[in-house]
């Protein structure tokens, strides 16, 4: 019996055994009532002033729902997002809007919000020390970018308070088309509601944010949806899978980690003649890594003992690890045992996110770390200043919980974009070189970490020249931090003025 069936069948035997139910009372009339008002969407709006990049800025704050609808008019998610409007804009097309997300997938927008783009913002160590427990410094943002643009934080489904409606489930919108739907049709409702189609139109993702960014340049530009975007802001990309899975065979990650390697070791001190700069350190292995590294592991089991031996000399060199060590792993060495290995006589572990951090682990045998220090480190500041802001200052009235990096999504995400055929891996990459060659105004703004493990920047500049991208249309700048740059004071501080000086040259 389904599961229809059997509600059908229990009503009928309530009916039987008690006929007033049955009568015609209004009962069911004031219950869809009730239902239709529970299911109105909710919006906190707030006005405040605030001065940003030495101007001041009078904006108005709209915290709440939008609801997705199907063709039949049903709602089918709620997207939470925070909307950031400059008041005295009189045309919308002199003012330029950013959609902006993080990744995860599964995660809401917090970091950007709270990190670097928002009016506030979380203090934590600019060095790489854990940020501890509360209370935390939060704190205006005069680095906040609403002197340039409107901006509009987003929270995909599963993730912040954005959740499914009626008969849908969240599994119907985590996957890479799905999710990347979702937002543009949100985008959509937002650009109508709030008469934006003629303004300026940005999308500023984070980590996955960026994979869902340059989807989106496909979904918003290809499906004449009719919606030409100006530019992609990329922190912290990762746009070519390939490159990011370690495994038996896949040589591609080896080569484009290996700058960061080189970077981390520098940062570490464990690197024999350190040049003064790791700009300096990591263009040497980036050439290495380009020239000689990607040649040899080609070649693999065709190397002459000679080759090999210069190999590892030069890889010990660029990664900071033993001699023995690197032919150990047969001149592979993964991310995973990078991290635990590197420092290991000092019984410390490197960070993921952040190389910069380091963690100490139950004991120093293992092969892989307990956790990421860059991510325990600051977790927990930016939770609670999230919360804080949203609940206390913006008076969003939800008792559910704001869900910050959900696991559930990224289990159950669909990451296939074909009905059958052969099994491929996920290269968006593309999407932005079409974008480019369909809009002239594209352009694409890529910012970097040097201690990022997580997106290695030399992934990002190899997946950017191998897949139709102009060149010319390509900012790339580069952070000594790591994926979420803007946790180091200095680097906060040049990715606001990038990204505010890459907004203001589109208008140009």
């Amino acid at each position: 019996m389904t599961y229809r069936m059997s509600l059908f069948f229990i009503a009928f035997l309530v009916c039987l055994t008690n006929p007033v139910f049955a009568q015609d009372d209004g009962t069911d009339d004031k219950k869809e009532a009730v239902k239709k008002v529970e299911e109105k969407p909710k919006v906190f709006a707030k006005t405040f002033t605030g001065r940003f990049n030495d101007e001041r800025v009078a904006y108005t704050v709209t915290a709440g729902e939008t609801f997705l609808k199907n063709d039949k008019g049903d709602n089918t998610a709620s997207i939470f997002s925070v909307a950031y409007t400059k008041d005295s804009t009189s045309d919308p097309s002199s003012r330029p809007v950013t959609f902006v997300f993080n990744g995860g997938p599964g995660s809401a927008s917090l970091w950007l919000h709270m990190g670097v783009f928002g009016p506030k913002r979380v203090v934590v160590p600019s060095d790489g020390r854990d940020a501890g427990a509360a209370p935390y410094l939060i704190e205006d943002n005069p680095l906040s970018i609403l002197d340039v643009t409107d901006l509009v934080f987003i929270d995909p489904v599963g993730t912040g308070y954005s959740r499914a409606l009626g008969e849908a489930e969240g599994k119907d919108f985590w996957g890479l088309r799905e999710d990347a739907k979702s937002i543009a049709e949100f985008m959509r409702l937002y650009l109508t509601s709030n008469g934006r189609w003629n303004s300026p139109k940005y999308v500023a993702g984070e980590s996955y944010g960026t994979t869902r960014a340059a989807q989106l340049v496909s979904e918003l530009q290809n499906t004449f949806t009719g919606v030409a975007l100006n530019g992609v802001i990329m922190i912290s990309a990762v746009l070519d899978f390939h490159a990011a899975e370690f495994a038996m065979g896949n040589s591609l990650p080896y080569v484009s980690v290996l700058p960061t390697y080189a970077a981390t070791a520098w940062y570490h001190n464990v690197v024999s003649d350190k040049p003064e700069s790791v700009e300096a350190f990591v263009e040497e292995a980036r050439q290495f890594a380009l020239n000689e590294y990607s040649v040899a592991l080609l070649k693999g089991s065709r190397l002459s003992e000679e080759e090999r031996e210069i190999l590892v000399r030069k890889l010990s060199r660029y990664t900071g690890l033993s001699e023995t060590y690197v032919r150990q792993t047969n001149l592979k060495v993964g991310d995973f045992r990078f991290m635990k290995q590197l420092l290991r006589d000092r019984g410390l572990t490197v960070g993921r996110f952040d190389s910069r951090y380091t963690g100490e682990d139950f004991d120093d045998a293992g092969e892989y770390f307990d956790n990421d220090a860059s991510a325990y480190g600051i977790d927990a500041a930016f939770v609670a200043a999230a919360n804080d802001y949203l609940t206390r200052v913006l008076e969003v009235d939800f008792t559910k919980r704001y869900k910050i990096l959900d696991g559930e999504p990224s289990r159950n995400w669909k990451w296939s974009t074909r009905n059958g055929g052969w099994p491929s891996y996920v290269n968006v990459a593309p999407h932005v070189g079409r974008g480019m060659r369909e809009n002239k105004d594209l352009r694409a703004f890529f910012a970097n970490g040097y201690y990022d493990l997580a997106t290695p920047f030399f992934a990002t500049e190899n997946a950017v020249a191998a897949n139709g991208i102009d060149p010319e249309r390509v900012v790339m700048e580069y952070y000594e931090a790591g994926h979420m740059m803007y946790t180091h004071k200095p680097s906060l501080e040049k990715l606001a003025d990038d990204v505010r000086l890459f907004i203001r040259d589109g208008e140009k």
